[in-house]
């Protein structure tokens, strides 16, 4: 009977996952969360749509750990870039750089990560925040070390950073410039007035 018990509280392992997430982030990222359906996942899964239901209670959570997985494969591509020791404005350099290719390669994960905003979900968009501000935190590393002048605010230069990163996939055309020669850029932009 506790055999019994353990087996019916342990979780299935199921590589169905991988697949399923992979889906969700592919429709949510080109088609839109609310216009993605469960039975679109689930027929590109090679699933019945009930199945999905196994997994994820609601389209919701499916949406959540999409995002979870966007903000750690983006974290994961930024963090040796983080880990740079020597001058804090390459550092800088090296972690945009690497939050471009992340974000610019053909990644839906990371697509989810910027286009679905949490306030468009409300049910879960304390989750998605909490998941994006887990992020802005290791980027505003990148930003802590930087010789600036006393009085500026390096919140709001975060943000606007990140900002002016993310809005990159709207107008980036692969072959133009490298996500290194742009990042190159948007920090002179930065370094530049902010030394004068």
């Amino acid at each position: 009977m506790a055999a019994a018990v353990r087996t019916a509280a342990a979780p299935r392992s199921d590589n169905r996952l991988p697949l399923i997430l992979d889906a969700a982030a592919r429709f949510f990222s080109d088609k839109g969360f609310g216009y993605t359906s469960m039975r679109d996942i689930a027929g590109a899964a090679g699933m019945l749509p009930g199945s999905l239901y196994y997994h994820f209670a609601s389209k919701e959570e499916l949406l959540v750990a999409v995002y979870a997985e966007g903000v750690r494969r983006i974290k994961e591509a930024v963090m040796p870039a983080l880990a740079q020791g020597g001058d804090p404005w390459a550092r800088l350099e090296s972690v945009c750089a690497a939050h471009l290719a992340a974000l610019l390669v053909d990644s839906a994960y990371a697509q989810v990560v910027i286009r679905v905003r949490p306030d468009d979900v409300p049910e879960v968009a304390a989750r998605l925040t909490a998941l994006r501000d887990e992020y802005e935190r290791t980027f505003a590393q990148a930003i802590a070390d930087l010789p600036l002048p006393p009085r500026t605010d390096r919140r709001v230069l975060k943000l606007m950073l990140l900002g002016a990163l993310n809005w990159s996939q709207t107008w980036y055309r692969s072959g133009r410039d490298s996500p290194q020669v742009l990042a190159r850029r948007f920090v002179r932009l930065l370094r530049d007035p902010l030394e004068a």
